[in-house]
């Protein structure tokens, strides 16, 4: 990588530890990236690595997906990409992008854009810019504002991205006022890459996303969600949570997460319930074993929406929240069908929302093999994540307490894992299927069968599997008190 043709001094430096990764990344995808690079200069066009491509490679992370942009019109791009990438894509043409894949990696080239919202619509206006100064202006901040100009690698940096990548720190590349005025969705970025990259949003930013909170509604559900989840997938969501509350903006799409904030916790262990759902998002990433589960942490992020709406104080002054599972069960749904979540992601989250609570009691010995078949059979093959919910939920001070606690899940797990040896609780199913109960019951299919079918799962979940005598007895048996015989 070249001495930088801007004017900044962080371009001037000798080459930082940030740059040395830089140019290991780029040699890495050099070989594609720099020929593509000579097809645009051949066809008198320019292409540059840009944006969070660049920003990736100085943090030594760059991954196979490649974004460029140049001054070539799209139909320009495509003319040069053909031939050349084994496959090409259109979807984002409406926008100026062109996507194509060459040697595993993929790339998107978009025109250099000027784009800016009316201030009124939902989505962009897109405009073509003339130059790589305007495109980087346009960009939403410093550190994604920087470029690589290919194949000869000259770094372009106007606007300090580089020393406030050293700083960790995220500023807008002109004042925040005017980049969030554009794109509002900018101001939930900035709390995402907080999230994901561990950086402090600049105090102008900062008072900027609260100032402009209201103009969130400007955005469509989907992409406020699709940002959000990045922000809950990333490596510290915490920090990206509460920069959602103290700003406003998660009044504007996820107003249960502030009210949590009203609601003080019954153990009067924690400031508030705010405080104790942080710590559960917190340790839930800790149980985590292959990569972000999205599922798990926007459970443990909802688990005590149900709380503000439950809460009493008795006679004596204690605080009870009860049956507070299932009412934020039923606002954790609401909530992710208005943020435009698949209906399957929505029905995983909202079930363990439904069941944390179940645990507990457990401790005191109440619990038959029964009840463990039904805990295990409930939670289906959402049973691992509801074991790290549950141990996440124990955010207790009192250390006896919180070692009673895990002792006691220890002890359900390994009760699990006994009674799963001698029994499939994986697939809990009668001990006769629905041929054999038309068959013995002399009935063609129909509701009979499905009540029939359903009285066999019950007894299979309360005295085990039985034998095949067994079973047909007891299906005979209710049969008669039905009167089917």
């Amino acid at each position: 990588m070249s001495e930088a043709s801007a004017p900044h001094t962080a371009e001037r430096r000798e080459l930082t530890t940030a740059q040395r990764n830089a140019v290991a990344e780029l040699l890495r995808v050099s070989p594609v990236a720099d020929e593509l690079g000579r097809r645009f200069a051949r066809a008198g066009h320019e292409l540059h690595l840009v944006g969070g491509s660049v920003r990736d490679a100085l943090l030594g992370r760059l991954g196979d997906d490649l974004d460029f942009c140049t001054d070539a019109r799209p139909d320009q791009t495509l003319r040069i990409v053909k031939g050349w990438a084994e496959s090409i894509w259109e979807t984002g043409r409406e926008f100026g992008t062109i996507g194509c894949q060459r040697d595993g990696l993929r790339l998107e080239v978009t025109t250099f854009r000027a784009e800016a919202y009316d201030q009124v619509s939902r989505n962009p206006v897109v405009e073509y810019g003339e130059n790589l100064t305007d495109d980087l202006r346009r960009r939403d901040f410093t550190v994604n504002a920087m470029a690589v100009s290919l194949p000869d690698h000259r770094f372009t940096d106007p606007h300090g991205g580089l020393d406030d990548l050293a700083a960790k720190i995220i500023r807008t590349p002109g004042t925040p006022a005017e980049s969030f005025g554009d794109d509002p969705l900018r101001m939930l970025r900035a709390a995402r890459f907080a999230a994901q990259l561990c950086f402090a949003v600049h105090p102008d930013v900062r008072t900027a996303m609260t100032a402009m909170a209201a103009d969130l509604d400007r955005i469509t559900a989907e992409r406020i969600r699709d940002e959000f989840t990045k922000l809950l997938c990333g490596t510290d969501p915490v920090t990206g949570l509460r920069l959602l509350v103290d700003t406003g903006l998660a009044d504007r799409f996820l107003p249960e997460l502030t009210g949590l904030k009203l609601t003080i916790d019954e153990h009067a262990q924690h400031k508030d319930v705010y405080e104790h759902t942080l710590t559960v998002v917190s340790n839930a990433v800790s149980y985590e074993t292959d990569g972000a589960d999205f599922v798990l942490r926007m459970a443990a992020l909802m688990h005590d929406v149900g709380k503000p709406a439950t809460k009493a104080v008795g006679p004596d002054g204690r605080v009870s929240f009860h049956h507070h599972e299932v009412v934020g069960a039923r606002l954790t749904k609401a909530r992710m069908k208005a943020m435009r979540y698949p209906k399957d992601v929505t029905a995983q989250v909202t079930k363990l929302v439904g069941l944390h609570l179940r645990f507990y009691g457990y401790g005191r010995g109440e619990w038959t093999d029964s009840a463990v078949r039904r805990y295990v059979t409930d939670a289906g093959d959402l049973v691992d994540r509801l074991h790290k919910l549950t141990r996440s939920d124990c955010t207790t001070r009192n250390r006896r307490k919180a070692a009673q606690l895990a002792a006691d899940y220890d002890a359900l797990e390994e009760r699990i894992t006994r009674i799963a040896a001698e029994e499939d609780l994986a697939r809990v199913r009668p001990d006769l299927d629905g041929n054999a109960i038309m068959e013995l019951l002399g009935v063609p299919p129909g509701p009979v069968v499905g009540r029939a079918w359903q009285h066999l799962k019950e007894l299979r979940l309360e005295r085990g599997p039985l034998d095949r005598d067994e079973a047909e007895a007891e299906l005979l048996r209710w049969a008669g008190e039905q009167g089917l015989r």
